[in-house]
């Protein structure tokens, strides 16, 4: 998740307590400082009916015509006394009117109760308003929250977006843009700093791993080539017995397994550093044609039954050398897997590569299956690294490398898309 997605989440869930809370707060605010300005008016009113009946004037009508009445009743001594002459203020909902109830004693120890009332507030529609104004409310804090919050946002880590724009565009040995990010945020001109840094590290130490690989192909493979020749030439000396035949002949195909061996891990190196940059146009149909014959020649004598299907013009834009190491491998380990009498079928389609083999056994280890000298079984005269550079090869060139069973078949599918 972006960063800036969950600061709006956060923040957003953090504004609805606060909104919540606060609107709780209001409501309650506005219905006791409603009540109260009431209960003054019902206090000013009632005082003004005590006092005027207290004097011996003449009272006003029970209802003055704007909602406020009042009713005086005499009460007994008894009655007086149970309520103490406590002031008791309650509320109707239904009828939606505020209550006074006092008690009072004239000159001639007489006890009246005066109930007055005024309207009040529908609570109902308070609560309707209430909510209502808290819901805009919401929604205006939060949008405009959001809207601050991404201006703000983008404002201040534009720099680290140019930086990251930078880096994920970077490759090692290529040619690349320079870093133009001015900033006068002291820890983003640090950053930057560390960032060419380190790009500057990465690219001394790949052109020492490249020089590196090449001085050890050309010192590896030259004594290797130098043994070989020098073991054919002692196998043709007719004075060796047949068991000293047998013993050079074993170390010539271990030599020869070495320099396979040399080979495929300095390919893979290769691939992994990113050596092969350049591209070209690569018509997949003939080149599968080719491989096929190829391999169909060398395992003839295994009477293998090979189908490749055509869907149309298949034009790849890749490394000429990694194209080569990829289609190569794939049907070769096809050729190699498949038992005696058994079935490939190829399929070429825009978009992808798919090759299916009769298995000799059950399903591969799908976790194990292109790692680096895995072999379920044991094949003379193989690395072992030859899917590990079919996925090594996809990972540099954007593919996506599958494998499947099924119906008694091992299916290898190269996506080309994205």
């Amino acid at each position: 998740m972006r960063l800036i997605y969950r600061l709006l989440i956060r923040l957003s869930l953090v504004m609805s307590v606060i909104v919540a809370a606060w609107a709780f707060l209001f409501y309650w605010a506005i219905v006791d400082e409603t009540n109260d300005e009431v209960d003054d008016a019902l206090e000013d009113y009632a005082e003004m009916i005590m006092l005027r009946s207290l004097a011996g004037e003449e009272l006003p009508d029970p209802d003055d015509g704007l909602g406020n009445r009042y009713q005086l009743s005499e009460v007994t001594a008894a009655f007086a006394e149970q309520k103490d002459d406590e002031e008791i203020y309650y509320t109707d909902e239904e009828e939606h009117l505020r209550y006074l109830s006092m008690i009072f004693r004239d000159r001639d120890d007489r006890y009246y109760e005066l109930l007055v009332s005024t309207p009040t507030i529908d609570t109902e529609d308070l609560q309707g308003a209430a909510f209502y104004w808290c819901l805009f409310l919401y929604i205006t804090l939060l949008v405009s929250g959001v809207l601050i919050t991404l201006w703000v946002f983008y404002r201040s880590l534009r720099p680290l977006y140019v930086l990251l724009d930078w880096l994920d565009s970077y490759r090692i040995g290529a040619e690349n843009k320079p870093l133009r990010n001015d900033t006068s945020v002291r820890e983003f001109r640090k950053l930057n700093e560390a960032a060419q840094r380190y790009a500057e590290r990465s690219e001394a130490m790949f052109e020492q791993q490249k020089r590196f690989i090449g001085n050890a192909s050309h010192e590896i493979q030259t004594p290797l080539a130098i043994s070989l020749n020098r073991l054919e030439n002692l196998m043709e000396d007719e004075s060796l017995t047949e068991a000293q035949l047998g013993e050079i002949y074993e170390t010539h195909k271990t030599l020869e397994y070495i320099t396979r061996l040399n080979k495929a891990l300095l390919l893979l190196t290769k691939i992994d550093n990113r050596q092969f940059l350049d591209s070209v146009e690569i018509e997949l149909n003939p080149l599968v044609d080719r491989y096929v014959d190829d391999f169909k020649m060398v395992y003839a004598y295994r009477d293998l039954s090979v189908e490749v299907e055509k869907s149309g013009d298949v034009r790849l834009r890749m490394n000429e050398s990694l194209s080569a190491s990829l289609f190569s491998n794939l049907i070769k380990n096809a050729f190699i897997h498949t038992p005696e009498r058994g079935r490939i079928r190829i399929r070429c389609a825009p978009g992808s590569f798919v090759i299916r083999n009769t298995a000799a056994g059950g399903a591969l280890d799908r976790e194990r299956l292109f790692e680096r000298f895995y072999q379920v079984r044991k094949k003379e005269g193989s690395t072992g690294l030859g899917l590990a550079i079919v996925r090594s090869i996809c990972e540099a060139q954007g593919f996506r490398i599958g494998y499947d069973f099924s119906e008694g078949e091992h299916i290898f599918s190269v996506k080309f898309g994205a």
